[in-house]
C-alpha cells in the first residue's frame, strides 16, 4: 500500500465509527415507511422460520443478522381488469416501488455506517440454476413469519388489511435487533372459494391442493417456460407458414410485446377476486350477489386462450369450467435437467385429480452419473415424495440416471431404455401408466 497516496492521506486519523445500537421493530417499521414501504417487520437471522433458506440468505449477504421484510400496496382497480395490459401494468410498478423502497433504505442505512443489501422483489432471475430454485430469497414465507400475513387457499400472501393487494421485498441487515416480529395468530384468507372458481386452469384446490405445472403453464405462458416453448415451435416448423399453423399471430405478437417490454402475466385471477382484508373486504361484504358480477363473472367470460398440457387436470377443467375460453395444448416449457430436478418436479406436476382412487407405491433407483433412490407414493389423492427406498412397491423401477431424462424429455421411448439395458422394471408394469397418468408432460 502507498502510504503517501492522497486518499491515504487525507483518511489519516480518521476515528473508526461507532457500533450500531440495536434497533427495535419500530425503528425499522418507520425506516421502511419512510423509505416508501407500506409496511414492515424485521426477523433476526436466527429465527426458526429462516431455518429453511438461511444459508441461501447468508450467500447473498454473509453479513446478514436482520431480514426485514416490506409490503408495499398495490391498487385493486387494475390488478382486477379484465384488461390484461391494465393489470400487468400495476404488477410492474408495483414490483418497480418495492425494489425502490428496498434501495432507499439500504442507501440511508449506509449513511449511518450500516451494511445491508436489497434483494430482487421480481420474477425469479437466478436462471444459471434452471429448473432448479432460480430464486435468492423466499420473500413469502419471511412475511409470514414477519406476521405481514398469511398466505391464503391460493398461496399468495394475504396482509389483515390490505388483502393479498400487495408485493414483497426482503432487505438483509448488518445489525442488531432487539426483539422478534411475531405470525399473524389468524389467518385473513375468508376461504370463499373465489379463488377456485376464478382460475381459469383449475390449479387450486378447495382443500389446499395446488397444481403448480398448471399455473405456471399458462400463467407465465411469456415467461421463461413458454419463450423455450415458443422457440421450440421456431425450431420445428418448416416454414412461415408451418409456424403460423403451430403459433397464432396473436400469441407472437404477445410474446414480442413480453420480450421488448416487460413480461405480461395471462390470468392472476385468484388475486382480482380476492375479497379478504380489512381495507378490501367492504364491497363484498355489503353485496357479495354483486360483488361477484362486476369482479368475477368479467374474468370467468373473457374469451382468450388458456395454455395447457396434453391429457392434464387443466385441459379437462377448461373444457368444462369456462365454455368462453379455449385450451391450447402446448409442449411443457420445463425439462428437468437432472435427477434432483425430477424428484422436486413431481410435486410441482402432480395431477390430483387424476390421482383419485390411486394406492399405489413405486420405488426409483437411479444409477450412473447421478446416482440417487426415492420411494413415490400416491394416496387419497396426494404425492408423498420420500429420499431412499421405503416401504413395499407395486413397481420397481431402476433406470440409467441420463436415460431417465430422455424418457422423461421425450427423446428416448421406454421401450428402447429397456431394450437397450437402461430401464428395469420389476413388479406391476401398469403401474407405469398409472404414474405417468398422474404427470402428465
Amino acid at each position: 500500500m502507498n502510504r503517501d497516496h492522497p486518499t491515504i492521506l487525507r483518511m489519516a486519523g480518521r476515528t473508526p465509527p461507532a457500533p450500531s445500537p440495536p434497533r427495535d421493530q419500530d425503528w425499522f417499521h418507520a425506516l421502511a415507511l419512510e423509505a416508501g414501504a407500506d409496511d414492515a417487520a424485521a426477523l433476526s437471522i436466527d429465527n426458526p422460520a429462516l431455518d429453511g433458506q438461511r444459508a441461501d440468505i447468508l450467500r447473498c449477504f454473509p453479513g446478514t443478522r436482520v431480514v426485514l421484510s416490506l409490503v408495499c400496496r398495490m391498487n385493486e382497480a387494475p390488478v382486477r381488469s379484465a384488461v390484461r395490459s391494465i393489470a400487468n401494468a400495476e404488477f410492474h410498478e408495483g414490483y418497480d416501488a418495492v425494489n425502490a423502497a428496498a434501495r432507499r433504505i439500504v442507501r440511508r442505512l449506509g449513511e449511518i455506517g450500516i451494511d445491508a443489501l436489497n434483494t430482487v422483489a421480481a420474477f425469479p432471475m437466478e436462471v444459471q440454476d434452471f429448473p432448479g430454485k432460480t430464486w435468492a430469497v423466499s420473500h413469502k414465507p419471511i412475511a409470514e413469519a414477519a406476521g405481514l400475513g398469511r398466505m391464503g387457499l391460493h398461496r399468495n400472501l394475504i396482509h389483515p388489511r390490505f388483502g393479498n393487494f400487495v408485493l414483497l421485498g426482503t432487505v438483509l441487515i448488518d445489525a442488531a435487533l432487539t426483539e422478534e416480529a411475531r405470525p399473524l395468530d389468524y389467518n385473513p384468507c375468508l376461504s370463499c372459494n373465489l379463488c377456485v372458481a376464478a382460475c381459469p386452469v383449475g390449479a387450486i384446490g378447495p382443500d389446499g391442493d395446488f397444481n403448480f405445472t398448471a399455473c405456471y403453464t399458462h400463467n407465465y405462458r411469456d415467461f421463461l417456460g413458454g419463450f423455450k416453448s415458443w422457440v421450440d415451435d421456431i425450431a420445428d416448423a418448416r416454414d412461415a407458414a408451418d409456424y403460423e399453423r403451430r403459433v397464432a399471430p396473436a400469441e407472437t405478437v404477445s410474446m414480442w410485446q413480453s420480450l421488448a417490454y416487460k413480461p405480461g402475466y395471462k390470468a392472476a385471477y385468484c388475486l382480482s377476486v380476492c375479497p379478504a382484508g380489512e381495507e378490501v373486504i367492504g364491497p363484498y361484504l355489503d353485496d357479495r350477489r354483486g360483488f361477484i358480477e362486476r369482479v368475477a363473472h368479467p374474468l370467468r367470460d373473457r374469451a382468450e386462450t388458456v395454455y395447457v398440457t396434453d391429457r392434464s387436470d387443466a385441459q379437462e377443467w377448461v373444457a368444462r369450467r369456462f365454455p368462453a375460453k379455449t385450451a391450447k395444448v402446448v409442449r411443457a416449457g420445463v425439462k428437468p435437467g437432472s435427477i434432483r430436478a425430477f424428484l422436486f418436479g413431481l410435486t410441482l406436476g402432480f395431477q390430483w385429480r387424476k390421482a383419485k382412487g390411486i394406492d399405489a407405491c413405486w420405488h426409483f433407483r437411479f444409477t450412473g452419473r447421478e446416482a440417487a433412490e426415492a420411494t413415490v407414493r400416491i394416496e387419497g389423492a396426494k404425492l408423498k415424495v420420500t429420499p431412499g427406498l421405503r416401504g413395499t412397491p407395486g413397481l420397481r423401477i431402476e433406470a440409467d440416471s441420463d436415460a431417465w431424462l430422455a424418457i422423461v424429455a421425450g427423446r428416448l421411448k421406454p421401450w428402447r431404455a429397456v431394450v437397450g439395458g437402461k430401464l428395469r422394471l420389476k413388479g406391476d408394469r401398469r403401474l407405469m401408466a398409472t404414474f405417468r397418468r398422474c404427470f402428465p408432460r
